[in-house]
């Protein structure tokens, strides 16, 4: 081991105390929190699948800005609502954690799949008290989070980019990019094929008669 290195890990002040973690948020935080986990485990949650409709007034009811055909499936949980922002036509999909202890930003047409983690506060770990640390997400318009995603504090995922199952991701992602791996790197840029391109494709694919 480093000799510098093994005598600051045996240096007194260089001890990690977490005895004394005061919370960050105010009381009124707390409660509307209180108030709003009751609302998702009774009416939130058991909610149909195809209950979008009703999921979206229970999300505007705590503060969140919901925009219109937003589909936020009943198993995705959301840490605040009143700091959740959905573009129109985004998806929040089913066993999404959204831990929104910061501004967390999905924009219009974006879609986030099941089992992905937006991420938006962590801790300091350069100070012995490890104290929280929040950052804002952002998710741009047409932008998509595939399966299983880590999106880390203070990322932006930019317009139209593809973020690949099972990534996780602490910088922010370039606009028509795709990005894979842990951490991600960038793969290819996103090229969206027009309907006359599609059809011209499926045309020239079919067997000769």
């Amino acid at each position: 081991m480093n000799t510098t290195l093994g005598t600051l890990m045996n240096s007194p002040a260089n001890k990690v105390d977490i005895s004394h973690c005061p919370s960050p948020h105010s009381l009124r935080s707390r409660l509307a929190r209180v108030g709003w986990n009751w609302v998702w485990t009774f009416l939130y949650r058991p909610s149909p699948r195809p209950f979008h409709g009703w999921r979206r007034f229970l999300l505007r009811c705590f503060g969140a800005k919901i925009g219109r055909g937003v589909h936020a499936y009943p198993a995705a949980k959301i840490w605040a609502p009143w700091n959740l922002e959905m573009g129109d036509y985004s998806c929040l999909s089913q066993n999404v954690d959204c831990y929104c202890v910061a501004k967390i930003k999905i924009g219009a047409h974006a879609t986030v799949s099941q089992y992905s983690f937006l991420c938006a506060a962590s801790h300091d770990v350069e100070r012995p008290h490890m104290p929280l640390i929040m950052a804002p997400i952002t998710i741009a318009d047409g932008a998509w989070i595939a399966a299983d995603v880590f999106i880390g504090p203070g990322v932006t995922v930019g317009e139209g980019a593809v973020v690949g199952a099972r990534s996780s991701v602490f910088r922010s992602v370039e606009p028509w990019s795709v990005v894979v791996g842990n951490p991600a790197r960038f793969l290819k840029p996103r090229q969206l094929i027009t309907i006359d391109r599609a059809s011209r494709l499926k045309v020239s694919s079919r067997s000769p008669p």
